[in-house]
């Protein structure tokens, strides 16, 4: 006998953790001043693993600004940063968010 099986349903989409939402108020990590009297400047990109209540589970650096002062004070401050969580349909998920941080010395 053939066995008749329901079709499955379709997967519900995520949508990704966002960092830029304007209510998050993540605050700009500072700029170390002894990279500034170094003229040391470039960015970095951390990957982020953010828990579905919003918070940083994880930073790591994806790829580093080529200077170790400034990739520590991206870390230091994305770790404490908010964010809106990803979503399965409407419920809040842990995802990884890619979080690029920029030093430029003409801020």
């Amino acid at each position: 006998a053939a066995v008749t099986r329901a079709p499955a349903a379709p997967p519900v989409p995520i949508s990704a953790p966002r960092f830029d939402a304007a209510y998050l108020h993540n605050p700009a990590p500072e700029y170390p001043l002894q990279a500034r009297r170094l003229r040391e400047r470039g960015t970095v990109l951390l990957r982020v693993e953010v828990s579905a209540q919003g918070g940083a589970l994880q930073v790591l650096i994806e790829r580093g600004s080529g200077w170790q002062l400034l990739d520590a004070a991206a870390l230091r401050a994305v770790k404490r940063w908010r964010f809106e969580p990803a979503r399965r349909g409407r419920e809040p998920v842990a995802a990884w968010v890619l979080v690029p941080i920029e030093f430029d010395l003409r801020h």
